[in-house]
This record gives structure tokens, C-alpha cells and sequence, in this order.
């Protein structure tokens, strides 16, 4: 039996020049941090590897001590990136190296939706001739736009999405990138190289990574943080067989997330009690986020995407409502408490951590009930633009999941504020207060960069809303309506003058429910489930 553990600056030693270098990874989660680190230092050493291509679904790393693909992003180690999204953070951090050389051009850059990324190494695992699918169409990812392209020099790089037509109707194509190197992590590996994945927060798809990499005559280097004697791991609880793993490099000091070291509830492993979770200030954010959450009915599986929508499981929390809905989260949790900040993708209390890719599979079939997600801004057709900031490009992560969730969402709800830029706002006795008004509108004739397709989501009779600090829209087939409007907002001055679209009023314009502009519990009750409504029905 062949001892697989080598050093991480033995195994950057083994990846070869112009290889494509795909990373399991989701941000801080499961990064496989100590071998990247090792790739970065060797061509600091010797200008090898150079001109990889990196395949990484999710962003591999953070802004906040994880550096994760910054370590490798170095003019000559990498030629061309393909990303599910980058790592991003505030405005008051320094922009990610990554991130630097997309904007100097000195590497193609691509951002494609994160699980057809999945599907792609799938089909390369698979030797089947790419993915075929229509997730995307219509969006930035579609040729027609930009193709997913991020900069000029993947302009002149060349394609990696083409429109074909097929039985009669458009589709996207992503041709396969067979990776010669797969960089992935687990928590546990035996003498043999059986992985386990008992302490982290998700599993990713960190299995179809490896059968990619397998298949196409490539190495699989995964990094963990302990081993143990062969048979020692349960046969059930071994995630990646040995059949997929090359080599083990062991980082004891590996972190779960970002910012956290380990903890025992993100993996599963122990119960958090309700009362363990902090209450979510008063605020607008969490004005909005109770408004969201008012759109929600029992007993449905709800998505859950960054920003204002991440607090609103903690509004359900509050108003003794946290089992009502069954969260599913890209990154693979189902059921529990989704977490906030550093945590975010992982949740305490999970029923299941669910693979990533079959995850996606879920979301592009629309077999979920709902998705709870943020905008930048909103188009007159109700497209929205949640990937792209060209002032400050790293404060956006880019598309990531976002793609793949609302293709064929039942019901979306977008959340923000009508205006940035200044906006000052207070929620006080009942009503809205607007100190200071925004000086950029957010609800534009034309996005800048479409993440989801507004036209293409009336045509399908995709049920979505948005929801402000002053008021609440509808998507229909003729653009946008206002539906509700706050109370202490005037609908002429601070809704209709603010936007540079026309937008239409309900006949029956409602006022915003008072209570949610006050601080103490609001009684929230949700909708009624799917089987009482058939059953009334």
C-alpha cells in the first residue's frame, strides 16, 4: 500500500505547467488553503507551474486571513480563471489580488453560474460532450451579451459558452475543461486515503472535482486535518474513496469557515438552543427583512441568498416561527438555522448537509418553493444586476449560485433599498423616515449587468417581488408595479421621482403594515402551506 502523504510544497511539485487546476472551495469554507499557499510559493521560487487555468465553482478564499486563490494570483502561474464567483468583502479592505489582475488584464477572467460549473465537471468525469441547459440564457453568461466574459483579455481569449439551437429551441452550451490537477479537502484520511468530512461545514462537491480530475488521466491532492489507521472510518462515513485520491497533504491548523477556528454546531455535530442566537437589531435592514419574510408560506422549502434576505431566518426565529420553513442553502445545508456573517452557508441544527452539485440540481428544476435574495439595482423589465460594480468591482462576489436559483424559481423575492448613495432612513412609531435621500437611483431603465432576466421571468410566469424600505413592487408582463407603499412616505416625492423608470400604481395601492416599522415582535403569521391550499382549493 502506497503511502499517500506528502508535504504541501511536495505536492505543488506535481502540478504541471499549462494544467487546468480545479479547487473545491467556498469561500473560507473547506479552502484548501496550506496547498495553494505551497503552489504560490514555488513559482515565487522557481516560475513554476505557469499558465494554469484555475476551475474553482465556488470562490476559493476570503479578504479576512483565508487567501485561498490569491495565493496563486501571480502574472505567469495562472493564464485563464473560470469562477463561480471571487472572493469579495467591504470597501474598507484592500482588493483581493485576484482581482488586481482582472482588472490589469493579465489574465482571462470568466464568471459562470456556479452549478452548471458543477455540471461541467460532471460531464468531463463523465466524457460526455458538455452541458446543454438553459440556465443562463438571457443573462450575462449569454453570448449574446457577454458571455460570462470579465475583461478584455478574455475577450480576446476566446469563448467558453456558445448559443446552439436544439429540438427546435435555444439552449446554452459550456464545452468541458478536463482537469489535470484537482485541489480539494476533507477533514480525516486513512492510510489508504478514504476521506471523511465529519468537521466541516459542508461537503461541496468536492467528490465530483475528484472524478473529473480522475477520469481525465489527472491528480487529486486533498488536504486535511488528521489521518488515522486504515479501516478506521466507517465505510458510510468516507465521502471521497481512496480510488479518487493521489495524494494527502495534513494541515492540523486548517480552519472550518472563516474567521472560525471549529465549531462543532456548523458541522453538525452538536445542537445550538434557540436561545444561543442573537437577536437581529432594530433597523431598516431588518424592516425589510420582516417584509420579506411576510411573503413566505409554511411548511415550504425556502433558498436563502447574501445580504438583507441572510437576517431573515432570524426574523422567523424571533417571532417563534424557526421551523416553519425548511431552508436550502447552495453550499449544500437543508433545515436548520441558517448562519450570518463568516458563517454564512452554513447553518446550526441542519437536518442534512446535502452535496453542492445535486443542491444546484435541485434549485435549476425548480423543485423548491421559494428564494429570498438581494438586488444592486433593477432594470424596467425587472431584470437585476447583483453580480457586477464596476467602481468597486471585488464588493460583489459575482454570480455564484444566483443563476442557477432564479432559472426556474416558482417565486423570488428581492431585497434593498430604492436608492444608495447617501440614503439616510429610520424606522420610527409605525412609520418610514427619510433624513437624507439617496443620490443613485437603484431602479434604472437598464442594468448594467443582467444576473437575472426580467423579461424572460414574466414570459415563464415566475412569481417575483421586491421589497424596499418605502415600498413593495411587482413583476408582471408590462414591467413593474408598486404595490404597497411605507407609511410616512409620500408616493410621488420618495417612490415615483426617485426611480428613473415609470412605474406603474396598483389600484389597490396598500399602506405597508405598521408593525413592521416598530421595534417589538410583530406577530408575523405566514401563509398557509401548499397542501392546505390544494386541499381548500
Amino acid at each position: 500500500m502506497r503511502n499517500k502523504i506528502v508535504t504541501a510544497a511536495e505536492a505543488a511539485s506535481l502540478v504541471p505547467d499549462n494544467a487546468v487546476l480545479a479547487i473545491g472551495s467556498s469561500a473560507g469554507l473547506n479552502c484548501p488553503d496550506a496547498v495553494l499557499k505551497a503552489i504560490g510559493e514555488r513559482f515565487d521560487k522557481e516560475s513554476h507551474p505557469s499558465d494554469l487555468t484555475i476551475f474553482s465553482p465556488i470562490a476559493a478564499g476570503d479578504m479576512y486571513g483565508i487567501k485561498g486563490v490569491d495565493h496563486i494570483a501571480q502574472k505567469g502561474l495562472i493564464k485563464k480563471i473560470l469562477a463561480g464567483s471571487y472572493p469579495s468583502g467591504p470597501s474598507s479592505l484592500p482588493s483581493p489580488a485576484i482581482w488586481d489582475m482582472i482588472q490589469r488584464n493579465e489574465i482571462a477572467a470568466y464568471n459562470l453560474p456556479s452549478g452548471v460549473m458543477y455540471d461541467m465537471v460532471r460531464d468531463a468525469a463523465a466524457k460526455r460532450a458538455g452541458v446543454l441547459t438553459k440556465v443562463g440564457l438571457e443573462t450575462f453568461v449569454d453570448p449574446r451579451l457577454n458571455g460570462g466574459k470579465m475583461n478584455e483579455a478574455a475577450a480576446t481569449s476566446g469563448d467558453v459558452v456558445k448559443l446552439v439551437e436544439f429540438n427546435g429551441e435555444s439552449w446554452l452550451h459550456f464545452p468541458n475543461h478536463f482537469p489535470q490537477v484537482a485541489v480539494i479537502r476533507g477533514t480525516t484520511a486513512d492510510d489508504r486515503g478514504n476521506i471523511s468530512m465529519e468537521r466541516e461545514g459542508a461537503v461541496l462537491g468536492m467528490v465530483d472535482i475528484a472524478l473529473a480530475a480522475r477520469n481525465s488521466g489527472g491528480i487529486v491532492i486533498c488536504q486535511v486535518e488528521r489521518t488515522t489507521a486504515s479501516g478506521s472510518i466507517p465505510a458510510h462515513q468516507v465521502h471521497i474513496p481512496s480510488t479518487l485520491v493521489d495524494y494527502v497533504v495534513v494541515d492540523a491548523e486548517q480552519r472550518q469557515a472563516t474567521e472560525i477556528r471549529y465549531d462543532p454546531a456548523i458541522s453538525g455535530e452538536v445542537r445550538r438552543d434557540y436561545s444561543s442566537f442573537p437577536e437581529a437589531p432594530f433597523s431598516v435592514d431588518k424592516v425589510i427583512a420582516r417584509r420579506a419574510a411576510m411573503e413566505l408560506a409554511d411548511d415550504s422549502a425556502v433558498n436563502l441568498g447574501f445580504g438583507i434576505s441572510a437576517l431573515v431566518p432570524q426574523i422567523l426565529l424571533e417571532e417563534g416561527q424557526a421551523e416553519a420553513v425548511t431552508w436550502v442553502i447552495e453550499q449544500g445545508p437543508v433545515g436548520g438555522i441558517p448562519l450570518t456573517g463568516f458563517a454564512f452557508g452554513c447553518a446550526a441544527n441542519a437536518q442534512a448537509i446535502f452535496p453542492t452539485p445535486q443542491q444546484f440540481t435541485y434549485f435549476q428544476g425548480g423543485g423548491f418553493d421559494c428564494s429570498l435574495l438581494s438586488f444592486l439595482e433593477v432594470g424596467e423589465d425587472g431584470s437585476v444586476n447583483v453580480s457586477s460594480l464596476p467602481s468597486r468591482p471585488y464588493l460583489t462576489a459575482g454570480c455564484g449560485g444566483f443563476i442557477d436559483i432564479t432559472a426556474r424559481a416558482k417565486k423570488i423575492v428581492y431585497s434593498g433599498y430604492f436608492t444608495a448613495g447617501g440614503l439616510k432612513v429610520a424606522a420610527e412609531d409605525g412609520r418610514l423616515k427619510i433624513e437624507q435621500e439617496g443620490k443613485i437611483a437603484k431602479f434604472v431603465p437598464k442594468v448594467g449587468h443582467v444576473t437575472f432576466a426580467g423579461h424572460r421571468a414574466a414570459l415563464h410566469n415566475q412569481d417575483v417581488t421586491y421589497v424596499t424600505e418605502r415600498c413593495v413592487l411587482k413583476l408582471g408582463v408590462e414591467g413593474l408595479t408598486v404595490v404597497e407603499i411605507a407609511p410616512g412616505v409620500d408616493l410621488q416625492k420618495d417612490v415615483l421621482e426617485q426611480a428613473k423608470i415609470p412605474l406603474r400604481v396598483a389600484s389597490d395601492l396598500r399602506v405597508m403594515d405598521a408593525r413592521l416599522f416598530r421595534p417589538e415582535p410583530m406577530g408575523l403569521e405566514l401563509g398557509q402551506p401548499k397542501a392546505a391550499l390544494k386541499k381548500a382549493s
